[in-house]
């Protein structure tokens, strides 16, 4: 891997670690649906401009019913449940929390008809993934956070089973058209909910600063390095980074917000993103996978090395 490469993936392994802290800055002060409708109308404002060239939304004629579908399992639900869980649990929990993508990735496999031979070691990856989900979520449970936990679950199994749609419906469609029409669309949904939620609060410089970092850092400038670094590293590679956002995660919220780094929270990163790991190696070789863990909080459909969308089927 270039210096560039290593550069392009370091500085997408922080961006997209620590939208979680800014979240949890957010929520403080605004509503769950007002994060995301930040977050999506400034993403999809700054993209339109990259998504406008060529064919622009052209491409996705007729394919309109699979990118709502898709939208919503990849954007609308899980950013909104994210947003909502972390009201009551910890930015890291969230972060190593959807980090189980991949391990969650290999039940719906199996649920959706792939029948093709699973590696013991993904399995393996599978079990001790959700090992860590027990060591980090068992505190909370008894404490009454039970709901929150399965908010982001719900939100995490959304990013697992967006894929499969993508694979099914929406190859070929540019990775920049993509994402802009999915961040749009969210836009639309809360738009209305924000504005029929009464009176806008008077909000801190921190929180506005946090919703101003979501969409324009952590959404809008990350998908654009995100694209450069595929073109640079190739599809197989650029999903590197999403075994450095959980442990970002970690480390911004101990940091900044004073959450507590015990044991328990060190055994579970290890546990969550070394099963992570094993659980999305892949059954046979192939060239470019199209899709993959990307940004948190909100993660991003993964072009392929083209900047358009080709899947291949997540094995197992």
């Amino acid at each position: 891997m270039t210096r560039r490469g290593w550069l392009l993936l370091a500085a997408l392994g922080v961006i997209w670690g620590i939208p979680y802290l800014l979240i949890k800055v957010a929520v403080a002060e605004v509503s769950p649906a007002t994060v995301v409708l930040a977050r999506t109308a400034i993403g999809a404002a700054v993209l339109l401009p990259f998504a406008l060239r060529g064919a622009g939304f052209a491409a996705l004629r007729g394919r309109w019913p699979a990118v709502l579908l898709f939208a919503g399992l990849e954007i609308v639900g899980p950013w909104l449940l994210f947003s909502d869980a972390e009201q009551t649990i910890a930015s890291s929990t969230t972060g190593l929390l959807v980090a189980t993508v991949p391990v969650l990735a290999v039940l719906v496999g199996r649920l959706v008809g792939d029948r093709q031979p699973v590696r013991a070691v993904r399995w393996a990856g599978l079990l001790i993934g959700l090992g860590g989900v027990a060591v980090l979520t068992g505190p909370g449970l008894t404490d009454g956070h039970a709901w929150a936990v399965i908010e982001v679950l719900l939100g995490a199994l959304g990013y697992a089973i967006a894929p499969v749609v993508a694979e099914r419906a929406l190859q070929g469609v540019p990775a920049s058209v993509l994402t802009t029409a999915c961040l749009g669309v969210a836009a639309l949904v809360y738009g209305p909910v924000v504005a029929f939620s009464g009176p806008a609060p008077t909000v801190s410089p921190a929180a506005v600063a946090a919703l101003a970092t979501l969409g324009l850092v952590c959404t809008a400038l990350a998908f654009v390095l995100f694209f450069r670094l595929i073109s640079e590293v190739g599809g197989p590679r650029s999903t590197l980074v999403a075994y450095l956002n959980p442990v970002v995660a970690v480390t911004l919220g101990a940091a900044v917000l004073q959450e507590p780094l015990g044991l328990g929270v060190a055994v579970a990163t290890l546990l969550i993103v070394g099963g992570s790991a094993a659980a999305s190696l892949p059954t046979t070789r192939v060239a470019e996978p199209a899709l993959g863990a990307g940004a948190p909080g909100g993660r991003a459909p993964v072009p392929a090395r083209s900047p358009t969308f080709r899947p291949r089927r997540r094995p197992g």
